[in-house]
Formats: C-alpha cells, sequence, structure tokens
C-alpha cells in the first residue's frame, strides 16, 4: 500500500506548486479563487489528455482535438505560506492547508468555515492493485448530492454508489445502481454551517463513492472515493453555494446545450411504429396526424432502431426498405408536418453487418487486447458485435461520413445515441486509440458516449454550419450537457418510476446536466393504466425532456389519447408545457449560462432552509414555480418567502411549513414563489419551433425584496444567436405600495409579441392608479369591457390580481401600478 504520509518537498513551477510527499507527487494548480485542482500521482508524472474538461490553466494534448469549445486560463499562484508543521495557500475565497506529517488536507472558505477535511496519515493512497483512494472526514448529518444519474432518493448520505455506465433496462428507480450515466462528482452539504463543497474527481475508471455508509471505529467519521486505476486528480470546488458551484463545475466540463426549441416540446416515439413488417412509415406519419386530430401538440419524433433491422438483426447506418421505402420522402414529410426526425444510432457493429468488413478496414473499432490487429468484440444486440473507437481520429470521421451519407442526408438535423454505454465489452485491456497515445478501455469507457455526441454535433454543422443540431444521448461522462439532451434510460412502468424518477433527474441537474426527462409512461413492462399514465404527464410536462416512449410487454402502445377517459386531461396539461414556452426556454438558455437546473431541487434555491436538505419529491421548474408529488397532498413549502396555490386562486401560504392541499385529477399542485416572474403565451402553441408566442402574458407576484428575470428568445433553430440575433428582455420589479416593473431589451431578434397581458398578485386590495411608460391605463370595471379594450386594467377580486393588457411598446419602459391608500371619503 502507498500512503501519502510525509511531505519531503515544495517547488514552486511556472503555474503550479509541486508538493512531494513520501508516496506521490502533488501538483496544486489555482485555476481560480473557487477552483483548486489537486492532482496526485503515485508515478510521479503528469500528463495531460482530457476529453472532458472545457477549461484548463495548462497546456493539454487535446487541445487541437476541442479547438473552438476549451478555454484556457491563466492560473493564479498564490504564495506559499510554510511553517514547521504546515504549508498554506490561499486565495480571495479559500484557504489550503496541508499538513506535513501525517500527512493531511484541509479546505477553508474566506470566512475559515472548514468546507473539506482529510484525515491524518490516510488521505490519499493507491493499493497493490492499482486502486486509488481518498478519504475525507464528514459529519454524521452532512448531506451529499450529485453523483449524475442515481436511484433513490435526493440525499445520498450513508449510501455507498459506483459510478459505472450501465444499460439497466427496467431498472428499479428506488434501489438500482448503477444506470447510464458516468459522473464522478459531488456536493457536500454542512448542516450545522449550511455551507457546500463541490468536488469533482477527473477520473473515468469505474469507481465507488462510500458516503458514510463504511464505518470504521478506528477512523473518524469519513466518506471516501475510490477508483481502479488513474490518478487522484481532484478538483475542490468552493463558491459556499450548490448555486456557485455548480456554476464553477459546468464553468470546468462544459456549460450546457442551447437546445433548439423543439427539443423541448413532445417528442413522440415507441419501439412499436418502426419494428411493423411494412410501411412504418405510413404508419408513422399517421400517427403524426392522430396527434394533430386530437388537438396534441407535438415537436418531433424519436426514430427507434428498427429501421435498420436486416432480417432480426440491427445494422447501423443501413435502411430497411420494406419498413421505409423512401427515407428522403419519408423524412420531408415529417418535417413538412412539424414532426422532424430524430433517428436512432448505435457505437455497436454485428460481426454479421453487411458493412463490418469496409468499417473494420477504416480502423473503426476498438483493438483486442491480446491481438491489435484484430477489433474487440463483445456481446451486442443480435450476436457478437465490434465496437466504434471515438478516441480514434479516423474511426471519427468514419463514424461522421457514414452518418451524413446515410442518416442526416436524409433531411434532419438531430440525432439520438443510444446504447452507448460500452456496457458489453468484457474485456477492459481492449485498446482504444486515445488520439494516438492508447489506452485500455476501462480508462475511457464513459466518455465514448461524449465523443459520439460531439461527432454527431460536428456532423450536422458540416452538413449546415447553421444548423442548431439536437443530440440526444442515453449515456454520459462529465461534459455531456455540452452536447446533447438525455434521458434516464429504460425505466419501468410502474408508481414508483414515476415517483422517485423526480430524484433521479433533480439529481442530474445537481450533477451539471439541466437537460433531461424520462419516458413519461414507462418504458420497460406493460401500459401504464389510466390514473398512473395521466399523473405522469401532469408531472412529466415540467422535465426539460418531455417524450412518452415505450416497448410495452403487453403489445400495446402508449400514446397521449389511449384512454379516453383522461384523454382530455393530458391534451390539457400539454398544452400547459406548450403555453410555459417562454418561460421553458428561459430557463434552458439560463442553464446555458450557469448551469443552473431547469428541475430544480428546492435546496438549490433555498439552501438556508434546512427543511430543504431531504426533500426529494418536490421540486421548482425553473427559479419561481414550486411543483409538489401528485402522490402526496402535504406540500413543504420553502422558508423565506410566501407562496401562493396556482390551483386556488392565488392562497397565499408562508414558507417553512407542511400543507395539505386538494388534489383532483384535473389538479397539478403549483405554487408560485413571492418575487416570481413567470412568461407565459396566452396564444394558442401546438408548435414549440413553428408557432411564435404573439401573445405574452406575464405572472407577477411582487415581493419584499427587488427581482431580477430575463425573458430570452431567439428563432429556436439556427445558429443565428451567437450573431446576436436573440431578444434578452430584462425584467426587473420592485416596491410594495408602487410596484415598478422595468423592461430593458437587446439584442436584433425581431420581437414577435404583439400583445402583453400582465396578471400580479395582491392579496390586500387593489390599485388606484396603472401607468405604462408614465401614461395612465383606464380603469375597467366591467370584465367583459376590459377584455374588449386594447389596453387599461382590471382587479380580479375572485383570483386577487390585478389583470392589465396593453399592446407591446417596443421599447424599453416601466409599468407603475401604485396600491398605496387612496381615501376616497377625504378627498
Amino acid at each position: 500500500m502507498e500512503n501519502c504520509m510525509t511531505i519531503t518537498g515544495l517547488q514552486a513551477l511556472e503555474q503550479a506548486y509541486l508538493v512531494r510527499t513520501d508516496s506521490a507527487d502533488i501538483q496544486l494548480y489555482f485555476v481560480s479563487d473557487e477552483v483548486i485542482r489537486v492532482r496526485v500521482s503515485f508515478d510521479r508524472v503528469f500528463p495531460e489528455a482530457s476529453y472532458v474538461l472545457a477549461l484548463t490553466a495548462w497546456e493539454d494534448r487535446l487541445d487541437g482535438l476541442f479547438s473552438g469549445e476549451r478555454q484556457r486560463v491563466k492560473p493564479l499562484l498564490p504564495a506559499a505560506e510554510e511553517t514547521e508543521k504546515t504549508l498554506v495557500f490561499r486565495t480571495e475565497a479559500l484557504r489550503l492547508e496541508l499538513d506535513r506529517s501525517p500527512f493531511c488536507l484541509r479546505l477553508y472558505d474566506a470566512e475559515e468555515t472548514e468546507l473539506l477535511a482529510g484525515i491524518p496519515g490516510r488521505t490519499f493512497q493507491r493499493d497493490p492493485n492499482g486502486r486509488v483512494r481518498h478519504y475525507s472526514r464528514m459529519k454524521e448529518d452532512d448531506c451529499f448530492y450529485g453523483f449524475g444519474e442515481k436511484a433513490g432518493r435526493l440525499n445520498k448520505a450513508m449510501e455507498t454508489l459506483r459510478e459505472k455506465a450501465t444499460d439497466a433496462m427496467g431498472y428499479d428507480a428506488e434501489k438500482a445502481d448503477t444506470l447510464y450515466k458516468h459522473i464522478p462528482f459531488g456536493i457536500r452539504l454542512d448542516r450545522e454551517t449550511k455551507k457546500a463543497v463541490g468536488f469533482f474527481y477527473h477520473n473515468l475508471y469505474e469507481s465507488v463513492f462510500n458516503l458514510g455508509r463504511e464505518k470504521s471505529n478506528y477512523w473518524p467519521r469519513y466518506w471516501s472515493w475510490q477508483a481502479d486505476g488513474g490518478d487522484i486528480d481532484l478538483f475542490l470546488i468552493g463558491g459556499g453555494s450548490l448555486k456557485r458551484i455548480l456554476d464553477n463545475y459546468t464553468l470546468l466540463t462544459g456549460r450546457p446545450a442551447l437546445l433548439p426549441k423543439r427539443a423541448l416540446g413532445y417528442q413522440a416515439s415507441s419501439m412499436y411504429y418502426p419494428e411493423l413488417e411494412r410501411d412504418c412509415d405510413r404508419a408513422i406519419l399517421d400517427f403524426i396526424d392522430t396527434a394533430r386530430e386530437e388537438g396534441f401538440p407535438l415537436d418531433g419524433f424519436h426514430l427507434s432502431s428498427g429501421y435498420t433491422a436486416q432480417g432480426e438483426k440491427r445494422c447501423v447506418f443501413t435502411w430497411n426498405r420494406a419498413r421505409f421505402p423512401e427515407p428522403e420522402a419519408f423524412f420531408a414529410g415529417m418535417n413538412e408536418k412539424g414532426a422532424p426526425v430524430a433517428p436512432n444510432v448505435k457505437p455497436g457493429v454485428l460481426l454479421s453487418h453487411p458493412r463490418y468488413e469496409e468499417f473494420r478496414r477504416q480502423g473503426a473499432f476498438l483493438k483486442d487486447s491480446r491481438d491489435p490487429e484484430k477489433p474487440a468484440i463483445g456481446s451486442w444486440w443480435g450476436g457478437e458485435g465490434a465496437f466504434w473507437d471515438f478516441t480514434d481520429p479516423k474511426a471519427r470521421d468514419a463514424w461522421k461520413r457514414s452518418l451524413k451519407e446515410s442518416v442526416l442526408s436524409m433531411g434532419t438535423a438531430s440525432v439520438w445515441n443510444d446504447n452507448c454505454e460500452y456496457d458489453s465489452v468484457q474485456d477492459g485491456d481492449a485498446l482504444a486509440d486515445a488520439d494516438g497515445a492508447g489506452a485500455p478501455i476501462e480508462a475511457l469507457r464513459p466518455v465514448m458516449s461524449n465523443l459520439m455526441c460531439k461527432a454527431a454535433a460536428e456532423a450536422v454543422a458540416e452538413l449546415d454550419p447553421d444548423a442548431r443540431p439536437y443530440i440526444i444521448c442515453r449515456s454520459g461522462a462529465p461534459g455531456i450537457q455540452r452536447y446533447a439532451q438525455t434521458w434516464c434510460g429504460d425505466n419501468r412502468t410502474g408508481w414508483e418510476s414515476l415517483k422517485y424518477g423526480i430524484p433521479i433527474l433533480t439529481g442530474m441537474g445537481l450533477s451539471g446536466q439541466p437537460n433531461e426527462g424520462a419516458d413519461i409512461g414507462g418504458f420497460a413492462g406493460p401500459a401504464p393504466d389510466a390514473e398512473l399514465f395521466l399523473r405522469w404527464v401532469q408531472n412529466g410536462i415540467f422535465q426539460p425532456r418531455f417524450s412518452i416512449h415505450s416497448a410495452n410487454s403487453d403489445n400495446t402502445v402508449t400514446e397521449p389519447w389511449m384512454y379516453s377517459g383522461v384523454k382530455d386531461l393530458i391534451r390539457k396539461a400539454m398544452l400547459l408545457r406548450y403555453r410555459l414556452t417562454p418561460y421553458l426556454y428561459s430557463a434552458v438558455w439560463e442553464a446555458s449560462q450557469t448551469g443552473a437546473p431547469v428541475m430544480r431541487a428546492p435546496v438549490y434555491e433555498f439552501q438556508e432552509d434546512e427543511g430543504t436538505y431531504d426533500e426529494s419529491f418536490t421540486f421548482l421548474f425553473g427559479r419561481d414555480l414550486l411543483v409538489a408529488n401528485v402522490l402526496s397532498r402535504a406540500v413543504y413549502l420553502p422558508a423565506g418567502c410566501t407562496w401562493y396555490d396556482v390551483n386556488d386562486h392565488y392562497r397565499p401560504y408562508e414558507g417553512g411549513q407542511t400543507v395539505t392541499v386538494p388534489v383532483s385529477p384535473e389538479t397539478i399542485p403549483v405554487f408560485l414563489r413571492e418575487g416570481a416572474v413567470v412568461p407565459m403565451a396566452d396564444n394558442r402553441i401546438m408548435n414549440m419551433e413553428r408557432d411564435a408566442v404573439t401573445d405574452l402574458r406575464l405572472i407577477l407576484a411582487p415581493g419584499r425584496e427587488a427581482r431580477n428575470y430575463t425573458l430570452y428568445d431567439d428563432d429556436g433553430r439556427s445558429n443565428g444567436y451567437l450573431r446576436g440575433e436573440y431578444r434578452r428582455t430584462e425584467i426587473t420589479m420592485c416596491g410594495t405600495d408602487t410596484v415598478e416593473v422595468r423592461f430593458r431589451a437587446e439584442g436584433a431578434y425581431p420581437d414577435p409579441v404583439e400583445r402583453v397581458a400582465v396578471e400580479m398578485v395582491h392579496r390586500a386590495g387593489s390599485p388606484y392608479r396603472v401607468t405604462l411608460g408614465g401614461r395612465e391605463l383606464e380603469h375597467f370595471l366591467n370584465r367583459g369591457r376590459f377584455e374588449q379594450a386594447e389596453a387599461g386594467w382590471y382587479y380580479s377580486q375572485t383570483k386577487r390580481a390585478v389583470l392589465i393588457r396593453y399592446p407591446n411598446p417596443r421599447e424599453d419602459t416601466v409599468l407603475k401600478v401604485c396600491f398605496a391608500p387612496h381615501d376616497l371619503i377625504g378627498m
């Protein structure tokens, strides 16, 4: 066992420090005031070749591969404060302290609060099998969040979690481990100090987190991380709050993609349609027509792999012409109907594939560890197969050529990457090219999906540089968020999957991937019954990815209209999602800037409220809408603000309490946060990409503090936003007696809004004056006349809200609503 016990030397490098110990060398990079890299090499060498980092402070061998994606910053080099017992390094936000002997690492914030502490003499280790370990102290009631896609409750304290991407079809959403993503990033939150610290292990070997479940009487309470190989390459992420930590983490691994609007609409799918014996194209076109006839909004169709079937085998980059006689005509028909196709592609190639020899000659596959002249062989759909090596430049080019020729040229900018966990490659020593360096697949397995998505996005750009790609992926490593929308795999039909799917998604949001969803209704197993399906849709409309996708075991197809008794309620819920298009798209834009989740665990917004720390089944949709679990009528409302029940005429509740609200099949428990700004469409939106918001409704809930909100819009399909073709409207709301709402817009994208309606919650009573841009708006006492007027205001006694309407002024302006007491008798 190699164990860092004693510091033997310190050397200041040009951009870092090198700390020598009796067992390993440690590089310290101060990437920023809040991010410190601690890299421990027991081999005492530090090669740089990262497939996941989007920000570095050093030269990396793969910088060319990520040209245009990766940012280089100049690291800080704080003075080293040396004493007989310690080495101390300070930034404006953090203090890193290293004990000389026995070796120990401690991290403090600027207020001297301990964020992380090792165990003296047991901090960094490597065992005789090459496994590396890092131990840290913890308190008995610490909270842990993140770790990628994980089943069970949100707070992972007292659990053991494996980081290994697995094809986990039909998994138990409460108890399974592992699922489809490999993201060794977590957040520790101290209940006592209410401060958090992030830790990202830049290592792609299979690893294990022990978050207090393991206990030894010989050591203080601890949590630990262990990987099967590689270095301990640890990024310590400060900032104190979950918000700052996620901001820093997504700066390191890449900002989330700004998805095209169609990615946020209903993505229809089913394994049934592409598996028909023939004329699948007609069946799918008929499905789209039925959706339109039934009045359901829709933005796309995920095409399962049945289109690639050759006999009973799936063969990527081929077409079954009995099922799809004319793919180009099919894609054109789908595009015309506003339902672009996202075809499923897979990285495994059967040995019986008609193009296997062609791909082998191109050097596309992982190599056998015993005979590198041969492809590595593993289990695949329908038999043995070889696996694409996305770390090989030749293989990436070959993949892009085939993707463009066989898929994208049919008429789409959407790609659905599936079965890319490389779970069935049992030879862990199978050789990947690693861009010329060579490495075992065990060291790179999770990143194959990232590179597959990167290749897909590049292929789209090579065909049409202005197309905004829509890439969907099931697997992923750190950084997957910058390429793809993801989903939590082949879930199982059942109430448990609905319930525990919530913390799976909010946990991914706390792991840097805000754009994830679940298969609504369940993928594996029988069709959901009517009640389960309704509740799943009512919950699912708030997920960043909304797709009803199934492979039902009872020969049925899960479709929005499958139950006549709840069809209208399902339509109503889906139309609500489409009405929320401005709010949802603005949240996705915010995520692309800061990593903020779209579907937010309450602890993300309310870290000061310990009542949120263990909340798993209630979440915020964006910043201002609290969505309660439909399986329980009891709702905990976070402390620090007032909440308004959207289903009960904005009935107010003070935060910090659990309330019980009635829930009928017609209602979705939703609460509006004090200070909220929620933009919605008043005109009917049936297709997010094609239908513009011409009538904008702003739901406002003025509060005790000023609030800022950014309403973002662009064309939702091109890369014009990168050239300034966007509209970003900063909305500032402040005041109580007189509420001022300021609008300031920038960007070259033309505003499609023609009319604005404001719904301002004010329980205490009506205003006596409303002005827009200094001009007083007419007050109506007759609701009907107000609804017919071009501009004016009306106070709704039922909602206890001020209703205001006016034509879009198309300029920066101020809306003032005066609630100051007005003495009519005294007048």
